[in-house]
This record gives structure tokens, sequence and C-alpha cells, in this order.
């Protein structure tokens, strides 16, 4: 009895709401929703008129705006530069969600998603009316896409002030975080959902699985206590991750808990809201996030339909805990046991590289790098050679210029990466002019960075029995003997 006086009545409230989770684990049956029904409303209410990650406001707007009158659409402010911030109302029931996205100009993952599900809740005479009516019965959803459509043009993190809207909960220095904050205490939602990108190279536990979807039910203070708001957070989690594994199984993983007293989701959690992280991360050959995309879709609304159910309060706080950790543990690319010769030493390493974006043209190249080397055995890649017994070769640079890039086919580079040249020159090119091909353009130099080394360019052959097998170019591996025609995202150097 002394150390259970020692606890405070918020620990001693988490405790009891445990033992209360695992008592009624099985008392709601789980929504009888299947997969194969969500996917179908996916695939029928998909926009089409996006399809890449990368687009602008007025690109989009009307997404928002030109919505049939089951949706309410209002401006309720206007970025630093000026565009109409919106907030669009669907159902009438007394359950108040509210879903806002791309606070992060850059992370656009969760938008797309949305569009797909402003054109399901707007659907008729598909067999899946029973579901909206559910949900127009039971919710009043409040969405709010494109919290900073300033960031989004410019293709960056922070708004037209360079302030993080994720850290502008309390000062509110920025407009649009004031405008989310009135949102939220106007319309007093009881769920929150907080849509985010993340970066690619988080895996899902100690794995190579990426993490492609990850969650958190935010902290509300330093000392991470469980109240009954952020419990039911984490009980909508875990039906979303148990879909999600039925879906891409080992593709969720969980961020660390701790306070960010800034942040918009822990201060959501703290104002009273349940409020549900989810950022989008990467998944192999998916460039364009467009199967992460889906994947949000089902598990937003699976989480809606729960949540109109009631059915969440079946999941117990350990399935919360049970999640894996977010690790970084991936690259774009790793290669293992390269044979390596340096100062009178032989020795093997494994060589982790990754490709950074770089915004250019309305598009972006990549700068691939080495960002690590030794040994990476806790490390994976979502391409991975091992290249034991191979040798590393250096890279030439073609005797003869070409007059544009448009001179040069795909066949035609392949060609030369198979007679071992890496690199091309062209006499005229415009100032960091992008293009696909598996070759370094070069317009202002004869020569290409040679050597395996840390924060290099990563721009080698690899022989086999004196054979060039494969070719590295600026990060991007290509099978001499198979090659794919994937486009490589580079420029004229």
């Amino acid at each position: 009895m002394k150390r259970l006086a020692l606890l405070s009545t918020s620990t001693i409230l988490s405790l009891v709401m445990l033992l209360a989770t695992l008592s009624c684990g099985t008392r709601e049956k789980a929504s009888d929703v299947p997969l194969d029904q969500l996917e179908k409303a996916y695939e029928t209410y998909k926009e089409t008129a996006v399809d890449h990650r990368r687009f602008k406001y007025q690109e989009v707007i009307h997404l928002v705006k030109d919505r049939k009158d089951n949706f309410q659409v209002e401006a309720i402010g206007k970025s630093v530069e000026g565009k109409e911030i919106y907030q669009m109302t669907w159902g009438n029931g007394p359950t108040k969600v509210m879903l806002w996205s791309q606070m992060h100009g850059n992370e656009s993952t969760a938008t797309m998603a949305l569009f797909d599900l402003f054109n399901f809740l707007e659907g008729e005479n598909d067999g899946l009316e029973t579901i909206r009516e559910k949900l127009k019965e039971k919710l009043t959803l409040r969405f709010i896409p494109m919290v900073n459509p300033d960031g989004m043009d410019q293709w960056i993190r922070r708004n037209a002030l360079d302030i993080d809207l994720n850290r502008d909960a309390i000062k509110l220095a920025s407009p649009e975080a004031l405008i989310l904050k009135n949102a939220r205490d106007v319309f007093s939602p009881e769920f929150g959902f907080n849509l985010h990108d993340q970066q690619i190279y988080y895996s899902a536990g100690e794995t190579s699985t990426p993490a492609s979807i990850s969650v958190l039910a935010p902290a509300y203070n330093y000392e991470t206590e469980v109240n009954a708001v952020r419990q039911k957070a984490m009980q909508v989690i875990v039906g979303m991750n148990n879909l999600m594994q039925q879906y891409a199984p080992g593709h969720v993983g969980k961020y660390d808990d701790y306070f960010e007293p800034r942040a918009f989701g822990d201060n959501f959690q703290k104002w009273g809201t349940s409020t549900i992280l989810i950022e989008s991360g990467g998944y192999p050959n998916d460039p364009e996030k467009q199967e992460i995309r889906k994947m949000n879709f089902l598990i937003m609304l699976h989480a809606l339909i729960e949540i109109a159910d009631q059915t969440y309060t079946q999941y117990t706080l350990p399935e919360y805990y049970k999640i894996p950790d977010n690790f970084i543990r991936l690259m774009d690319l790793v290669v293992r046991n390269i044979q390596m010769e340096n100062e009178g030493h032989t020795y093997e390493i494994d060589l982790g590289v990754r490709r950074r974006e770089v915004d250019a043209h309305g598009s972006y190249f990549v700068n691939g790098t080495v960002d690590d080397l030794g040994d990476l055995s806790i490390f994976y890649g979502f391409e991975e050679l091992d290249a034991k017994g191979m040798e590393v070769v250096d890279g030439k640079v073609f005797e003869t210029t070409f007059a544009n890039v448009s001179e040069i086919s795909q066949e035609r580079a392949l060609s030369l990466l198979k007679e071992g040249y890496l690199a091309v020159n062209v006499k005229e090119a415009a100032d960091r002019e992008l293009h696909h091909l598996p070759l370094v353009i070069l317009k202002s130099g004869n020569s290409i960075s040679k050597g395996i080394r840390m924060g290099g360019s990563p721009n080698f052959f690899l022989a086999q029995n004196g054979n060039l097998r494969y070719a590295v170019v600026n990060g991007y591996l290509i099978d001499l003997n198979n090659p794919t025609t994937n486009p490589l995202m580079q420029r004229v150097q």
C-alpha cells in the first residue's frame, strides 16, 4: 500500500484503465466490413486527376471546392500568401471526427487519399451504401486538407514564414496554425486524425520491412500517461494495424511517444481530442506513394467504420504496445561484401547508398551519396546486391561529345555502360536539365568522381570473372544483363 500511495492519481487511473481494457477485450465484435469491400471502394473512387505526389494548390483545389451538396465547404482563413484554407463537413451523427492533412507542405500522400475518400462519400448505387449510411448517421466528419498551401506549392516542409506548423500549436505565430487551432476549438471533435509523411528509411522494428505506415497516439504530458482520451486513440490504432496486417503484413511501425509540447497532435490529445497520427513512409517500387495512398484510404475508412460502430473498444492497450517501434534501418541500396584494397590492406565492406531529392524545373532529381560503409549487417536496402567475388572497376568518360541529351537514346546509354563508360559529355544543356538515362551526363567537366568513400558519389562498375556485371550510377543499381526500364531521376552536371 505504501508503494501504491507514491503513484500519482493519473498513473493509478492509467493502471485501472489498463486492467479494464484487458478484461473487456472480447466485449464488442469487430467491424464486419471485409478488406475486399474496402478495396472495392478504393478502386471505384480513386481520384484519377492526381497520380503523383508533387501537385500544386491550384491543380487540386477544385477537388475541395467543387463537391456535391452533401458536403458543406467553407473557407476558414488564408495562408501567409493569401491562399484560401477550407474545411469540409459531411454527415450529421453525434460523434465528431476531424481529419487534417499536409500541414507540412511536402507531405501529400494522405491528401491524395482524402480526395479518394471524398469521392467515396459522394458515391451511390455501388453496393456500398450501407457503409455510407452508417457513417452519415453516426459521425460528423470535418476535413481540413492542405493546411499549408504555400509550403505545398514550394514543396517544402515549412510555411512561407519558414515556421514548422507542427511546432506552432502554442505560440500560434502562423496564420495557418491559428486557423487549425480555431477549427478544433469550434468543432470540439472527439477524434482527430493528424496526417503526415515520414522519410522512407524507417523500418518496422529491427527488420528489413519498410514502415509504410507509422502510427502514434501522441502523449499529452511528459510522463506519457494514458487517460481515457489517449486510450481511445490507441484502440482505434489497433484496429487500423489489424487491417494493415491483412493487406501488407509487417509494414506498420510505431513512433516513440515522447511528449512534444509544441506539436498539434500532442496538444489535440491534451485538449481532449483522441488523436491518431498516421505517417506515410516508403514501400518498394512506389516512388510516387500511390500504393501507400491506398493504404491510407483503407485504414482511414476502416477506422471511421469502427468509430461509428464503437467496435474499437474491443481492443486492448497491450495490442497497441505490441506494434513494433520505428527504426531507421533502410537505405535505397546496400551492396554487401565489396572487396577493397587500400594502403596495402585488403578487406571487405558493405556499402549503403541513400538518394536525396532536389527540386528542379517543377520536378526533381536525386543525388546519390555513400551514406555509410563498413559493417552494415543491421541495415537493409530497398535494393540489395551481394558483391562477393566481384571486383570494383572505375567507369570511363566517353570520348565523343554529344550535341545534347536528346541525342542519346536509352539503348545507346545501356550500350555505353556495357562498354565500360559511366559518363558522357554534351555540348548544350539547360541549367540542371533533367534526364532519365542510366549515365552521368556532363556539360561542365570531363571527369567523374572515383573511389568509394563516405559522402562520395557512388559511380562504379562491378565485374565478375573479368566481365562487367553491374553498374552503379549516382546510386542507382543497373543489372547489365537484365536492365530495367524504370526511369532514373537525374540531371546534367
